[in-house]
């Protein structure tokens, strides 16, 4: 599986991220193309151990069983629900969301295991290095595939 630690695959998240466009149509969802990079940055700062949101009740309950999902070869279903903490509804301004996140995805996967967060994801709970480096992977291939990137 394709994960962050891995030159190639995020040159390639990179790559997808500066064929977005301002103006990029979604082909599902909520978020428009600004919104959705500064939903992804969000992500990302979690990822970090720059914001340590809790856990979730039912990510307690759930998110053990549902930990492949974030870590296995297939991609993330269209659609999937997002906690509110993620959601991003205001108006964002594109060219500093993309920069903001190329500069995350840098960081993150330039750091190495050493800088990934120990703190729990929100639904899934205690995660290795890896599991966040391969979940932060999908989590941004399912964003960008839904603009067409």
């Amino acid at each position: 599986m394709k994960n962050l630690f891995q030159p190639d695959a995020t040159e390639e998240i990179k790559q997808r991220i500066q064929n977005l466009r301002p103006n990029s149509d979604r082909l599902w969802g909520k978020m428009e193309v600004a919104q959705m990079l500064a939903h992804c940055c969000v992500t990302m700062e979690v990822a970090l151990g720059e914001k340590n949101p809790p856990r979730m009740l039912i990510g307690r309950i759930l998110g053990p069983l549902l930990k492949p999902v974030f870590t296995n070869e297939k991609p993330l279903k269209k659609n999937t629900p997002t906690h509110k903490s993620f959601l991003v509804i205001d108006q964002r301004n594109f060219e500093k969301e993309k920069f903001r996140l190329i500069e995350l995805i840098d960081r993150f996967s330039n750091g190495g295991p050493e800088r990934v967060t120990s703190h729990p994801h929100t639904f899934f709970g205690k995660l290795t290095p890896i599991e966040w480096s391969t979940g932060m992977y999908k989590h941004l291939d399912h964003h960008l595939s839904q603009f067409g990137a």
